[in-house]
């Protein structure tokens, strides 16, 4: 068995899922890979930055909220 070039084995797939799923719904399911907008661990580190090790660890052992009915 050959090893398909990235853009060969795109492409077969691409078929693949367009035979068995059709453009519409072959479509649909690629929309689901979007890699989104963004800097996520840039973000992420604007938010965290602002704690310590000790503040995130004090709220992790607080007692929840009773959440039984949710």
């Amino acid at each position: 068995m050959t090893t398909l070039s990235p853009q060969e084995l795109r492409m077969k797939g691409i078929k693949i899922l367009s035979d068995a799923l059709g453009p519409v719904e072959m479509a649909r399911f690629l929309m689901q890979f979007d890699k989104g907008q963004g800097d996520y661990t840039k973000e992420r580190h604007e938010w965290l930055d602002k704690y310590s090790i000790d503040e995130i660890s004090e709220e992790l052992r607080k007692k929840p909220d009773d959440q039984s009915d949710k």
